[in-house]
């Protein structure tokens, strides 16, 4: 599996936070509340300080304990003050980030949801997991622990600094003479944290495409006796990931005793050369205790800058992949205006080119078309492109030449929706989600009611092996319809189909994984599903598309024969040759 590697982003990568900021527009009201807390408890916190020096130096070096008693409550009200304010800057900014990131992950699905299929085949899904959840997620410590915590702790620097330079600036230079070597351990701690963190997210996202994928396809795991071997590369991606976190924690281990001892002795030559000033009355004791809350006021949030200036980097980093996927421009362009409730069903090809990579056609100048109400059949061997013109259709994919209309009216002057809407599709590989019988065939349409599913399901004839479930219609699939067969969920996926009513219905061999039985049970199902509309069907099985109205051969993407059974028979070509194939398998 291909493991990703992400790169470290800039913190003042500019574009990338102001797109990231436009999506607190909706709450600019509270994000102007949040910076008047930040700036309230920059002042507030230096100002305990400049309390208690005044009370020793007044109230307790003079010896009133009356005004001792007011000076207290004054702090003590002050504390209260600064909780209070403490408690809604927290609550602002949680409640701010984690609003931005519902908008952002609801904008984020919401695209994945229109980009074209083409994305999604060079995608792995864990990564856009990763992408939805985690690097989402992220965002939310940009406001609550990134850009408001970082302004705040440099402003109160910068307002400690002050009030200590205009008390004293001797104490202050002693008391900061180590601020160099703390800077210094900082910078270093922040590059090596940075490395450390990209790793983190590398490991995390590779973990969740590697579980996502496996899991998905532990059937074929399985099968193979691979579990080994998949346990083991498993392993290695895991270890990964606990080298890469015990490095970071292995960093902070490191940091913080270090700007510990630091500051204790910062504070230390404060002690000394303030106590040297108390003795010869050249500093008051209340200066020299402010001092000492002032140097661990100061010092403690230039500890926490380098892990605010990590979380604004990552998320700037997190910003940017999400943006690249917002970016993107992989989606089927919606352009069209022409909007129907109902179609004829006319389908035409006029030398349709196609590629999915836009160098390899898999359709090479493909002319054909059906009429209103009769039945296309294709056939070919596998990757002669017959999946291909189910997607073009339904514009899954744009075709590179040609036209496709529907109706006389080309295919990208209808309204997207519209068209998917008249089209129903059943492919071969049925998808269910874990959900109802009845949640699975509406898929939450709340225009459909649940007599139409009933009359479908009779329609197809499978009312009654769904009624005979616990539940009925509202028996639990599980994921991917695992509780049911495979005929089952076919007969399912074709209910679906009909509740929407589809002028268009498109069978992309549908009876090629089900036994004998079970094919005849579907097969009639698929009669009463073609009666009265446009049918284009793919199947494997010649027996079952015998009585099309037009049956189409490719091979390797070009279309090789053209007509109905009888006559390609009569041809001696392609058609023929696959007819006597699988006659003589059945005999066989």
């Amino acid at each position: 599996m291909e493991q990703e590697k992400i790169q470290s982003g800039s913190i003042v990568d500019l574009k990338v936070l102001k797109r990231l900021f436009s999506f607190a527009k909706p709450y600019i009201g509270h994000f102007y509340a949040l910076v008047g807390l930040t700036f309230l408890l920059a002042f507030l916190v230096p100002s305990r300080a400049l309390l208690i020096q005044f009370t020793i130096d007044n109230e307790v070096a003079l010896g009133d304990y009356e005004g001792l008693v007011y000076m207290t409550m004054i702090l003590l009200l002050l504390l209260v003050i600064q909780a209070i304010v403490q408690y809604f800057h927290t609550y602002m900014a949680g409640w701010l980030g984690q609003n931005v990131i519902r908008d952002i992950r609801i904008k984020l699905y919401r695209h994945l949801q229109h980009l074209r299929l083409k994305f999604f085949d060079k995608t792995p899904i864990g990564r856009l997991v990763t992408r939805n959840i985690s690097d989402v997620e992220t965002l939310a410590d940009v406001f609550s622990d990134g850009i408001a915590a970082l302004a705040g702790e440099i402003l109160q620097i910068g307002v400690i600094l002050t009030v200590m330079l205009i008390t004293d600036w001797r104490l202050t230079l002693v008391s900061l003479s180590t601020l160099p070597i703390l800077l210094f351990s900082t910078y270093i701690f922040k590059e090596k944290i940075k490395v450390s963190f990209n790793d983190v997210r590398n490991a995390v996202s590779n973990l969740n495409s590697f579980v996502q994928e496996h899991i998905t396809g532990m059937n074929i795991v399985q099968i193979f006796n691979s579990e080994e071997r998949e346990s083991k590369k498993f392993r290695e991606i895991n270890k990964e990931h606990l080298r890469a976190n015990i490095r970071s924690v292995m960093y902070y281990s490191v940091y913080y005793p270090v700007a510990e001892v630091i500051q204790a002795t910062g504070i230390g030559l404060l002690v000394w050369y303030g106590a040297r000033g108390v003795i010869y009355e050249d500093v008051t004791m209340g200066v020299l205790i402010a001092f000492i809350m002032y140097i661990m006021m100061f010092f403690r949030p230039i500890r926490m800058i380098a892990d605010r200036f990590n979380t604004l980097q990552m998320g700037i980093v997190s910003s940017s992949r999400i943006m690249n996927i917002l970016d993107s421009q992989e989606h089927i362009p919606n352009n069209g205006s022409y909007k129907t409730d109902s179609l004829n069903g006319k389908v035409e090809f006029e030398n349709v080119w196609f590629a999915y990579n836009d160098e390899d056609y898999v359709l090479k100048e493909i002319n054909f078309s059906v009429e209103a109400g009769e039945t296309l059949a294709i056939v070919g061997a596998t990757g002669a492109g017959k999946s291909s013109i189910i997607n073009l259709l339904s514009r899954f994919y744009d075709i590179n030449k040609g036209h496709i209309r529907i109706d006389d009216r080309d295919l990208t002057e209808y309204d997207l929706y519209s068209l998917r809407k008249n089209i129903g599709v059943v492919l071969q590989d049925v998808f269910l989600f874990s959900d109802s019988i009845e949640k699975n065939i509406t898929l939450g349409n709340e225009n459909i009611q649940k007599e139409d599913i009933i009359k479908a399901a009779d329609l197809i004839g499978a009312r009654e092996f769904i009624e005979r479930l616990p539940g009925g219609f509202d028996y639990n699939v599980m994921e991917r319809g695992a509780t049911l067969s495979v005929g089952q969920r076919q007969m399912i996926s074709f209910v679906r189909a009909m509740v929407y009513d589809p002028k268009i219905i498109v069978l992309d061999e549908a009876t090629s994984s089900v036994d004998s039985e079970t094919e005849e049970l579907i097969q009639n199902a698929i009669d009463k599903m073609m009666e009265g509309r446009t049918a284009i069907v793919i199947a494997h099985r010649l027996s079952t598309i015998q009585k099309a109205d037009k049956i189409i051969v490719l091979d390797h993407g070009e279309l090789k024969e053209e007509g109905t059974h009888e006559t390609l028979l009569d041809l001696g070509g392609f058609y023929s040759q696959l007819h006597r194939m699988q006659y003589k398998e059945i005999l066989a």
